[in-house]
């Protein structure tokens, strides 16, 4: 693997740690299963390039603007679920097919290029370095800050409070915890996280299309099971930075799985891959939990 082939998979897994902050909030924080980022990835990319393109905004307010949209997709898939008792999977389901709708119109089409416009990577251009070489840099940044105010959220009462909602609705209720207010809100911070990473990624590859959310959920959990398994924490802290690491990693075996010759396989067979390694994951994660149980079988006897 080259070096620029190495600083491109450093890139898109440090976007792709977004998603996995998210998935962490969702499926470990929450114990929800949200399927929204399907089309909350797309459409914080679909915001982010029409605003960019079509209304000459600033892209730092164009990528701003696309996370607040993604957190009110992601609010939409815990309303149905809170109001009206539509099971959690399915409300992701159903908003994520709708925002494949919305994109489309939000693009006028399928896909929408930047290409000759200003991104938030543009203002790095005067660096005197090349752009494969500063991205990484600024992305890892981006999502360090992230993850530094994940933790200081989940900190915070409102913060204890959702992870006490999470870990045991029934309690938290019993506590004046409001359980349904806790899934709107966090919901709706793991897709506007989502989004973000969606609008940089699409402001990376120079544009926006309306199928790139697919396997976006498999990712986000990929990195997730791959950081857990690899780094077992039980502080926040420790959990985050597993996550981003999962989502780095992940995207390293991919790029050597692709690049290794013996294996034969193609650019086309990511998603096979993606599977594989999260089976492998889940395998490995399941295999040491049952040989830690039995070794406490074994010390009780």
């Amino acid at each position: 693997m080259s070096l620029y082939e190495l600083l491109g998979t450093l890139e898109t897994g440090f976007v792709f740690g977004l998603v996995a902050l998210g998935a962490y909030l969702t499926f470990k924080i929450l114990d929800f299963p949200d399927l929204t980022v399907e089309g909350s990835f797309p459409l914080g990319a679909a915001v982010a390039a029409a605003m960019i393109v079509q209304a000459d905004w600033n892209p730092w307010a164009a990528t701003g603007f696309a996370s607040l949209i993604g957190f009110v997709a992601g609010y939409a898939t815990a309303y149905l679920n809170v109001r009206f008792n539509i099971l959690h999977i399915l409300a992701g389901i159903l908003v994520a097919i709708s925002l494949y709708s919305i994109n489309l119109r939000i693009m006028n089409g399928p896909n929408e290029p930047l290409l000759n416009v200003t991104t938030v990577f543009s203002a790095f251009e005067d660096f005197g370095y090349p752009g494969y070489m500063i991205n990484p840099v600024f992305l890892g940044v981006v999502v360090i800050a992230v993850k530094l105010l994940l933790d200081a959220f989940l900190a915070t009462g409102w913060g204890m409070s959702m992870r006490a909602a999470g870990a045991n609705p029934a309690m938290a209720e019993a506590n004046g915890i409001n359980v349904g207010n806790m899934k709107l809100y966090g919901v709706g911070i793991a897709n506007g996280l989502t989004a973000l990473a969606g609008a940089l990624f699409a402001q990376i590859f120079g544009a926006a299309d309306a199928y790139m959310g697919i396997g976006v959920i498999i990712v986000g959990l990929a990195s997730v099971i791959v950081g857990m398994s690899i780094l077992p924490s039980r502080t926040i802290f420790l959990a985050t930075i597993a996550c981003i690491a999962g989502a780095v990693l992940y995207r390293l075996a991919v790029a050597v799985a692709l690049n290794a010759d013996f294996l034969g396989l193609r650019a086309s067979d990511v998603q096979m891959v993606t599977a594989g390694l999260v089976a492998l994951a889940l395998i490995i994660q399941q295999s040491g939990v049952s040989i830690f149980k039995k070794k406490n079988k074994e010390a009780d006897k």
